[in-house]
C-alpha cells in the first residue's frame, strides 16, 4: 500500500489517510453576515473522505475580510454554521479544520464601509481583489493603497486570531490553521517587499516575523499546540509579493514552528499558481528546519505525491482542484481511476453548479 493511503497522526488528531483537502476559496457564504450555510455544509460534507479537510479561508474579524461572501468565525451566528457543518463531516467519518484568515491590503473599501483594507506598510501596490456587483456576478477591482497597522492595534489584532481559534474549536473544529501564505496580512509582516517599518515588527527578520510568532503563540495558548498548524509560502509570487530572499524567511519561520512544537507544518509551493516547481534542495533545508510533519501542497498529482513521500520531503499531500472536481478523490487517486475536470468558471460563487453536483463514483 502506498503510504499516501496509510494514517497518520497530526499532533493528537489521527488521519485515516495523507490525502489532504487543501484550503480552497469558494465565496458561497450567506450574505448579510458572511454565514457558513447548508450548501456549504454538503460540500464539506462530500469530500469527508480525506485525511484532513482543510476549510476554505475564514476571516477571523471584519476588518480580515478581503473578498465577497467569503465565510467568518468571529460571530455567533457563524460559529453555529461552521458546527453544522463540522457535526456532518464528523458523522461522516471526516476530519476538519479551520483555516484563520486576516487578507490584509488584498481587499477593498465597499467590504469595510468605505474604510481602507490594512497592511504593515501604507505601500502602493498591483493586485485585485473578488467582489460581486447588485446581481451577484463576481468582478474583479483593484486593491486601493492600504493603511499601515499602528503599533497599539497589533494586541488587538493578536487578540482576533485567539478569539476566532476558541471559536473554531467551540465550532467543533479539531485543528486550526494559521495562513501566513499568498500574500496575506502575516506574509506582509514577513516580506520585506511589503513590510517597511521601523518598529519593531519591521527591519530585521526576527522582527518581521514577530506578528506570525506572537499569533502563534496566543493560539497555542489558547487551544493546545498540538491543535495548530500553519500555512507558509516561501517561494514564489502570490498577491504582489515576490519572494526575494532563496525562501530564507520561510525557513526562519519553520524553525520557530519546530520549537513551538505544533501540529503541522502548510508548505504552499508555487506551481499551483504556475511558478517552478519547487526543488528538492529546498526541501531538504526545509525537512531539517521543520522536522514535524510536512504537508505539501501546489500541483499535486498521485506521482508527485509519491515521491516526495517516499523522499521524506513532506509527510501528507494537499489536494485542491481536483478535490474541487472529484468529491471521492482518496477513492480514486487509490483505485487508480478516472478523475472528473474541474470548471474553473464556477470556482467562485454561485450555486451548488460546480460545488456539490460533481459525480462520485457511485453516482456515475
Amino acid at each position: 500500500m502506498s503510504t499516501l493511503f496509510s494514517p497518520l497522526s497530526i499532533g493528537s488528531t489521527k488521519l485515516a489517510n495523507r490525502v489532504l483537502m487543501a484550503p480552497l476559496t469558494r465565496m458561497r457564504a450567506t450574505a448579510p453576515g458572511d454565514v457558513p450555510n447548508d450548501l456549504m455544509r454538503d460540500y464539506y460534507v462530500q469530500r469527508a473522505a480525506a485525511g484532513l479537510v482543510i476549510s476554505e479561508g475564514t476571516q477571523i474579524s471584519p476588518e480580515g475580510k478581503g473578498y465577497a461572501d467569503t465565510p467568518g468565525i468571529h460571530s455567533p451566528e457563524q460559529v453555529a454554521g461552521w458546527r453544522s457543518i463540522t457535526d456532518a463531516v464528523h458523522a461522516a467519518g471526516g476530519v476538519i479544520a479551520a483555516q484563520l484568515w486576516h487578507t490584509g491590503r488584498v481587499g477593498h473599501e465597499s467590504l469595510h464601509d468605505g474604510a481602507l483594507p490594512v497592511s504593515a506598510s501604507a505601500l502602493e501596490f498591483r493586485s485585485r481583489t473578488s467582489l460581486k456587483d447588485d446581481e451577484g456576478t463576481v468582478v474583479r477591482a483593484i486593491c486601493p493603497t492600504p493603511r499601515a497597522l499602528e503599533v497599539d492595534e497589533l494586541p488587538r489584532l493578536v487578540d482576533d486570531y485567539r478569539r476566532s481559534a476558541r471559536n473554531a474549536v467551540d465550532a467543533g473544529f479539531d485543528l486550526v490553521e494559521v495562513h501566513a501564505a499568498h500574500g496575506y496580512l502575516l506574509h506582509q509582516f514577513l516580506a520585506e517587499a511589503s513590510n517597511q517599518r521601523t518598529d519593531g515588527y519591521g527591519g530585521s527578520l526576527e522582527n518581521r516575523a514577530r506578528l506570525l510568532l506572537e499569533v502563534v503563540d496566543a493560539i497555542i495558548d489558547e487551544i493546545g499546540a498540538d491543535r495548530v498548524g500553519v500555512r507558509i509560502s516561501p517561494v514564489g509570487s502570490f498577491n504582489g509579493l515576490d519572494s526575494d530572499d532563496d525562501g530564507e524567511a520561510g525557513l526562519y519561520v519553520a524553525r520557530a514552528l519546530a520549537d513551538r512544537d505544533i501540529a503541522f507544518l502548510h508548505l504552499s509551493e508555487p506551481d499551483w499558481a504556475g511558478g517552478p516547481a519547487l526543488d528538492d534542495e529546498f526541501r531538504t533545508r526545509l525537512r531539517a528546519a521543520f522536522p514535524g510533519v510536512i504537508v505539501g501542497a501546489g500541483n499535486y498529482d498521485l506521482a508527485k505525491a509519491e515521491r516526495l513521500l517516499d523522499a521524506g520531503h513532506i509527510d501528507a499531500a494537499a489536494f485542491g482542484r481536483s478535490f474541487i472536481a472529484n468529491p471521492d478523490l482518496p477513492t480514486r487517486l487509490e483505485a487508480g481511476l478516472p478523475l472528473n475536470a474541474p470548471t474553473p468558471e464556477t470556482f467562485y460563487g454561485g450555486d451548488h453548479e460546480g460545488y456539490t453536483d460533481y459525480p462520485a463514483l457511485a453516482d456515475a
